[in-house]
């Protein structure tokens, strides 16, 4: 299973108004463990940024002037999520601005069409916890994750700490709980899960007891128990 736990940082909260993504972070997961390889990139995003938004992540226009354009990186960062599963805070958000970044290059172009499918962490985390706060800083001091370096949010290190958080709230959902059941345990430790375990056969007299209940039970039911 590979999923890709992906942020980006804007000029503005809405691309209908041209707003613009300026930083994008992605942070591979392959079987419940981060593997290290990352898509990190800055975007000059041609445009001026609002001030609100600077002050949540820091950016300005003269420290992305020299920054690629989103079409420079568009193929590298598609081969980067293709097929895998996204998991993003607020996935409306990102992926509506990611694809007005698409649609200004091909019309009727889709995020959807090169991942296997997205999911909202910020949904999955009110479900979990209805009533509270779900922002990744809650997040991350409800499951015990150290955020002690984000002064500024930042694409990247937010994915990255969104790909703890989501670690830690879905600790347990990939395997059924009758696994444990049903494999056997390995090798080295089978001797001494076999050893630990004590047989305790019936005495004489809880025989008797039981025979006598089974008997019982026949004469009432008119027939012999079939265990």
């Amino acid at each position: 299973m590979r999923r890709v736990v992906l942020d980006t940082e804007t000029t503005g909260l809405n691309p209908d108004l041209g707003h613009r993504v300026i930083e994008i972070g992605a942070v591979e997961v392959v079987n419940r463990r981060v593997t290290g390889r990352t898509f990190h990139t800055y975007l000059n995003p041609e445009r001026e940024i609002d001030a609100g938004a600077v002050e949540v992540h820091g950016l300005t226009r003269d420290f992305l002037a020299d920054k690629p354009r989103f079409p420079d990186v568009r193929a590298e960062f598609l081969d980067f999520i293709a097929e895998a599963e996204l998991v993003i805070h607020n996935a409306p958000f990102d992926v509506g601005f990611l694809n007005a970044e698409l649609r200004r290059l091909e019309r009727d172009d889709d995020l959807r069409r090169y991942c296997r499918e997205v999911l909202d962490t910020l949904k999955m985390a009110k479900d979990l916890h209805p009533g509270q706060k779900n922002n990744l800083d809650a997040l991350c001091r409800r499951y015990e994750v150290d955020n002690s370096g984000r002064a500024y949010h930042g694409a990247l290190l937010d994915a990255q700490l969104l790909a703890e958080v989501y670690l830690a709230m879905t600790r347990g959902q990939d395997s059924l709980a009758i696994e444990s059941f049903l494999t056997p345990p390995p090798r080295a430790r089978q001797g001494a899960v076999q050893a630990a375990l004590r047989v305790l056969p019936a005495s004489a007299a809880e025989l008797a007891e039981h025979q006598a209940y089974l008997e019982g039970m026949a004469r009432e039911c008119g027939q012999v128990p079939s265990w």
